[in-house]
This record gives structure tokens, sequence and C-alpha cells, in this order.
């Protein structure tokens, strides 16, 4: 859920008289590969007389009533939120919880066909929750939930710990711990990270979080490497030109790993591919290492639709016309609610994303005939330039997780090497007539389908794209650069 939902439950169920209380939700589904995420939208407050709170509390009919007339309206999930005002972290569920949330769940599924959910908040603000599952007719069982997310200024992540047990410290990461302190390192090691792009930034951003302890990271990337790679990637040496990007990075990363019981799956697949964004789903926080408007855009959504946070950065290289080094300079910032989306910060231009699927942006010719100074041709970087652009985007994570004296958020930072200064970091929210707020938790059911087929240019298995194949072709380059320009003017009005 997102943080103004959690403030807005912690205020209604956490009362100052210590009883219990209780109030109900709309939820959307999130599917991954093999993880399926409530996406808690709306709380559903109480009115006068419809819940009775007497030490523990209870609703009246005619409140789950209204609930559940409102969730089948809407096509979401109900949920059932309740307090134990006296206890600390994951909390278990009494008898009459358990008749509560069971007895109800046959009518919550029959009217939304989505199973019911419960959560408990205890009297310091950490979650518990599960669905209950149609296992039979008339039988609901209920399926405990590994983890809750809370998103906004912060990531804060509750864990039962018996289906996510805290890692056990080891001596590797000693200096480590001693940074930050073992519960705090206990929640980050158990955060599902995914890395999208396994090139020079994404292969610094694995290997750190490998060094750092982290036990499941994902890769995702479809690309092979190639020499002309092999001064940028620290992954790889010239035995593994030819080969994934991403079965390479994650053999590497096994080797490195400093938790005593380490995961790095690759997925050999793009984001915006069906396979690539499902597994994206699976994780609590994506790092976007790719330089392209569609999987950016895929990555955007996923940041507020889904309320994964995505940390998002970029180098950007020019050189003069004597072809000595004019500028580089790299950004970090962090993509989800109560933050600008990368569409409004302007890392990726949406007239774009089209250009993209058709193929055009893997075409030589169209390349070529792009200004010298154009985002899609100033992107080249060096090892050096990855390590610190790498560096920026893990410093953003960890703030948001670790919450360092209560400052959680570093802005949005650009950092220019030619004259070695950083702008002042900026904070901000989306536009007024940007989309993306308005598909905050809204999941599967947000309606806007970002995915696709792979340009065929980039066929599974091939290195280069293909060439130019009719002058009909050009003609598409042509008008696609049309509707490029006409997305440009509406990027910049929305900045």
């Amino acid at each position: 859920m997102a943080e103004a939902i959690d403030a807005q439950a912690r205020r209604h169920l956490l009362r100052a008289d210590r009883q219990e209380d209780l109030c109900f939700a709309l939820w959307h589904p999130s599917t991954g590969r093999s993880r399926r995420t409530a996406l808690i939208e709306r709380l559903i407050l109480p009115e006068d007389g419809e819940r009775n709170v007497h030490g523990n509390a209870s609703f009246q009919p005619a409140y789950f009533e209204r609930a559940l007339g409102l969730a089948s309206a809407e096509g979401a999930g109900l949920a059932l939120l309740h307090s134990h005002p006296l206890g600390r972290d994951w909390q278990g569920m009494s008898g009459d919880d358990i008749r509560a949330e069971q007895g109800h769940a046959g009518a919550v599924y029959g009217a939304t066909k989505l199973p019911f959910v419960g959560l408990t908040m205890a009297g310091d603000g950490a979650w518990s929750a599960r669905f209950w599952e149609r296992t039979a007719r008339r039988h609901y069982g209920r399926f405990d939930c590994a983890t809750v997310r809370v998103v906004g200024q912060r990531l804060r992540m509750t864990y039962m710990n018996q289906l996510a047990p805290a890692p056990r410290p080891m001596e590797a990461q000693i200096r480590t711990i001693s940074a930050w302190g073992e519960r705090k390192q206990a929640d980050l090691a158990r955060l599902r990270i995914g890395v999208v792009g396994g090139g020079s930034v994404g292969g610094f951003i694995a290997e750190a979080l490998a060094r750092t302890g982290f036990e499941d990271v994902l890769v995702i990337d479809y690309d092979y490497i190639e020499t002309k790679n092999l001064d940028r990637l620290v992954y790889a040496t010239r035995r593994n030109v030819g080969e994934p990007k991403v079965s390479e990075l994650a053999t590497h990363l096994r080797e490195a790993a400093t938790a005593e019981k380490f995961e790095a799956e690759p997925i050999m697949a793009a984001v915006y591919e069906e396979e690539g964004f499902r597994a994206a789903l699976d994780c609590d926080v994506l790092f976007s290492c790719v330089d392209r408007p569609w999987g950016r855009h895929v990555l955007n959504l996923i940041a507020y639709a889904h309320l994964i946070p995505v940390i998002d950065g970029g180098i950007a290289v020019r050189r003069n016309r004597k072809g000595e080094l004019a500028a580089a300079d790299w950004r970090a910032h962090t993509a989800t609610v109560d933050h600008r989306c990368m569409q409004c910060v302007g890392q990726y231009d949406p007239g774009l994303v089209e250009l993209e699927r058709l193929g055009h942006l893997d075409d030589p010719t169209y390349i070529e005939n792009l200004a010298k100074d154009h985002p899609l041709r100033v992107r080249e970087n060096v090892f050096a330039f990855s390590m610190a652009c790498a560096s920026q985007q893990m410093l953003q994570m960890l703030a948001m997780a670790l919450d360092p004296l209560g400052q959680p958020n570093p802005g949005e930072q650009l950092y220019h090497f030619v004259g070695g200064h950083m702008e002042p970091p900026i904070y901000g929210v989306c536009h007024p007539e940007c989309l993306f707020p308005g598909f905050v938790a809204r999941g599967d059911h947000c309606g806007f389908v970002v995915t696709g087929d792979r340009p065929a240019r980039l066929s599974p298995g091939s290195k280069k794209p293909a060439a130019p194949d009719s002058i009909v072709r050009r003609g598409f380059v042509a008008i696609s650069t049309a509707l490029a320009f006409i997305g440009r003017a509406i990027g910049a009005r929305l900045k």
C-alpha cells in the first residue's frame, strides 16, 4: 500500500483508548510469475452505527454489504483491516479473527471473484496479511503472505518470519552490518530486487547487491555480450563474448555473494515482454538500467500501478567539434508514489515508445540521421561513469530502505563531471496532467497495456538488428519521426 493509505489506517485503527478497531478496503491484484500481491487502493471507513468497539471490534451486516457492493461495482477485491494495538511485529490470529474473515470469504468471492484479504496492524504499525482462497466448494483456506510493503517517501517492509526468515549474519558481512545494524541488514537482505538491464550500470548494481548481502536478485535482459561491451561490463571477459548477459552475470553474482542463501535468477527477456514484465512484478524494488524509452515506459507504470519503487539512472556524454569530452552527466532518482515519474523527470520521450515498438530505434539508418545531440546518441559511457551512476542509484535505494535519521529521500540528483558539481536535489510530484498518478495501486486492473512482442529487428538470439528492408520502411521512419516530434512537444508541456 501507499504511505498515505498506511497513515490513514494508523489514524483509524490505532485508537487513543487502545481498543481494537476495524475497517474495510478495496484492493486490486498484481500478478507476477510466482507472486500475487494485493494492492490496497482505498479504505472504506465505517459510518455511524456500522461497527461496535468493545475492547475487541465487530462490524454490522450493513457495513459489510455496503463495502462489498462498492467492491463489486468497481471491479475490485475486498479486504478487512483490524488492529492489535498491544501487539508488535507480525501478528497471529485469534479464533474470533479467523471466524470473522473465513465466515465472509464465500460471499466476497461470489461477488468479486477475488479472495477475501485480511490485514492486521500491530501497535508499532507493523502489518500482517493473508488471502482466503477458495480451495473447495464452500471451503476457503487461509494463505499467509510472506511480506507487506508500504511505499512512499520510504520503503517499509514487514516480514512473516516463518515464510521469510531473517538471514543469519555472515562473517563476510561484518563491515556492512556495522554500518546500520543487524535488524536493518535483515530487512534489507530479504528484499527481492530486480535489476532490469544487464549492461554496464546494471552489472555494477547487481554486484553491489550480492556483496551487500541481499539474498534474492533477478536480472532481466535479452541481450548478448559483445567485444565492444568489455570495457564496461564488470563481470565479463573475452571468454564470455557471445553468451547471454543475464546468465553470465548471474553466475558471477553467485560467486560474489556474501549471503548464506543466495539466488540469482536470469530472465532472458525484455521487461516489455510478458515474461520480463511478470518477473518484474515479483520484486519489491526494481533498478532501471535501461536507456530505451519502451523499457522505461513499462517500469514507470510498474512504479505507480503496482507500487514497486523503481530506482532509475542515466548517463549522457557529449563531445565538441574537436572530438574532445565536453560534458558527462549522470543522474539518479526514485520513481514511486509521492515522487515525480520518469516521464515528468524527462528520462524518456513518450513519443519514442511507439518508434521502439516498430523497431526503428534499432535501425542504423534512422539513428544515423538523428542530430548529434539527440538523446538516443549521447548515452555512450565509459567504465568510470557507469560505476558512478550505479553508486548513486544504490544510495537512492539504501536511503529509501534504511531511512537514516528520518531522511529517506535524497531527491532527484544530477552530477556534472565536467565542472565537478552536483545540482541541488529536486523534490516534487508529477504534473497535474500526468496519467501515471491516476494508476496508483490499480495493478492488473489499470487498463493500460504497455507490453508487447520484441521488435522483429531483434528476434530472439539476434545480436544485431537487420538492415532496412525497403523504401516503404523508410517512409514509416519518417512518419514515426513526426510522431516523436509531437511526443516531445507534449513531454515539454508536461515538464
